[in-house]
């Protein structure tokens, strides 16, 4: 599985064992990408496997990664390549509502939509290209995050604005959904008093997001048309006034491209705090400027959460997964203590612990911590449309 960013390629190998039971065997990264690049996989019980660098000229695009990837995955695995290879695409548009095996015009079509997300579509893609420019006979799937919102109520789905917008794919899509759906699946094993019920699930981390999730399925998501909407993030604003940004273009003389600069790169916790968009680092210091964005950021996960519990008709559970909600207790506990309203009330033991259960047994929600593994979620989808495709071949050839 593979998930690329626009200066690292993180990778996972899994085998495929009886009743296409998946185990995770290799998991490792390519950083540095044109600066200093370095190599690092470990085994699925750490051992590393390789750790190799090189001069910044030597790997100093994505494609060049790849194939240092693709080496050492054949020296690791005697010679051979991994049957398929899946990825995780971050926009998926109006036409792709599930996985899809990739074709040429498939990644056509995606490309068109690298304006709706363009920190991450073309990073996205571009392994995809390089892998079928050099290996074209290598099964690649598409995952996508928003595929998982795509049966929400059309009167979610909709902006105020006139028909023929909607008519061209201008509508609310949500993302993470790779993750969220993950997390729809883990409730049942740890959380089944709620599994059939009305969760919110929060995936916080440097890009965050909420889910409304009913009975498994997605109902409401805080991000929108793009990955700019919604929540305050590491260097996105989340909801904000679209007269700011006519505002910046008339007042301020801001073209399109500097806009689209300063709210992926300069806002949200970043902006707020004028030091990091990095929590950890707001956590640790004393800056006024930065307890201001971690209080900014808490609040706003407060009043999605009454909206999305709002799109229920109740709240049942809340789960907090990613980097920030799987680690960052007091931002957890922060939360929680504000949604008492919502009959939260949190253990303070167990929320140091980090979980699973962070709720008190007097709660009258049942809060959670579950790590995602979007990862695994697209190698399961991988494995799924490799049968699907085998099985359709097998009985176009009796036919």
């Amino acid at each position: 599985m593979i998930n690329a960013g626009s200066s690292s390629v993180k990778f996972q190998l899994f085998d495929v064992g009886a009743h296409d039971s998946l185990r995770l065997s290799t998991k490792g990264q390519i950083e540095g990408i044109g600066s200093r690049p370095r190599l690092l996989a470990k085994s699925a019980e750490g051992k590393v496997l390789v750790d190799d660098t090189w001069r910044a000229a030597a790997v100093g695009t994505v494609p060049e990664a790849l194939d240092k990837v693709v080496a050492f995955l054949r020296d690791h695995i005697g010679g051979k390549l991994p049957v398929a290879i899946g990825h995780r695409v971050v926009h998926g548009g109006p036409d792709y509502n599930q996985p899809i095996i990739v074709t040429d015009a498939v990644i056509k079509h995606l490309e068109r939509l690298a304006p709706l997300a363009p920190l991450h579509q073309p990073n996205n893609l571009g392994p995809i290209r390089a892998i079928s420019d050099r290996l074209p006979d290598l099964p690649q799937v598409a995952c996508f995050d928003t595929a998982f919102h795509r049966n929400h109520p059309e009167v979610a789905d909709r902006f105020a604005i006139p028909e023929r917008f909607y008519d061209e794919g201008v509508r609310r899509y949500g993302f993470h959904g790779i993750s969220y759906e993950y997390i729809a699946g883990r409730l049942a094993e740890v959380a089944p008093e709620i599994a059939g019920g009305r969760v919110v699930v929060a995936h916080l981390g440097s890009g965050a997001s909420m889910c409304a999730i009913v009975a498994g399925k997605s109902v409401e998501s805080t991000m929108g048309f793009t990955a700019l909407d919604g929540l305050p993030m590491g260097t996105r604003p989340g909801q904000m006034d679209p007269g700011i940004l006519l505002y910046l273009m008339t007042e301020k003389h801001m073209n399109a491209a500097m806009i689209e600069r300063l709210l992926y790169n300069e806002c949200g916790l970043k902006g707020l705090s004028g030091l990091s968009n990095d929590v950890r680092e707001l956590l640790s210091s004393g800056s006024p400027r930065a307890r201001l964005a971690l209080d900014y950021f808490v609040y706003r996960i407060c009043l999605s959460a009454g909206m999305l519990a709002a799109a229920m008709g109740g709240i049942d559970g809340m789960v907090f997964t990613a980097g920030i909600g799987e680690n960052a207790p007091s931002i957890r506990e922060a939360v929680l203590r504000r949604l008492s309203w919502l009959g939260s009330e949190i253990d303070p033991a167990l929320n140091a612990r980090g979980g699973p259960r962070i709720s008190s047994e007097r709660s009258r929600i049942s809060c959670y911590v579950m790590p995602t593994d979007e990862e695994l979620m697209i190698a399961r989808h991988t494995i799924r449309l490799l049968r699907k495709r085998a099985s359709t071949r097998l009985a176009e050839t009796r036919a």
